[in-house]
């Protein structure tokens, strides 16, 4: 098992309509996740956009990540929170790279733990 703390950035402009969409998270995409292992995932957000999620995975983050992006519900769900999300910039004059945001996650490096 993984623990996994993660960040990313919702934009301001969008909070009420990305809680909005959190409370009413599709089952198929509920049984995904827990399908590829996730468990005791949680999300919290500040009012200023920044996002942090937990999570715990069987078996490494990357691999749960892998086993999501296989899946159809997952491709149509990011599809759907894109627009939530600060697009990255992909460094081109100019231009914005919108991409999932389940691959926009910065990991955070777990420093305690309470057993």
């Amino acid at each position: 098992m993984t623990r996994v703390g993660f960040v990313l950035q919702v934009r301001p402009d969008r909070l009420d309509d990305y809680r909005a969409a959190h409370a009413a998270v599709w089952p198929e995409m509920l049984e995904a996740l827990s399908r590829h292992g996730w468990r005791n995932y949680s999300l919290f957000l500040r009012d200023d956009g920044t996002l942090f999620g937990y999570v715990e995975v069987d078996g490494a983050f990357d691999e749960a990540l892998a086993g999501m992006a296989g899946e159809e519900v997952n491709a149509r769900w990011q599809e759907a929170m894109a627009p939530y999300f600060a697009a990255a910039s992909d460094g081109a004059a100019g231009g914005d790279n919108e991409r999932a945001a389940d691959t926009m996650m910065e990991q955070l490096a777990e420093v305690f733990h309470l057993d």
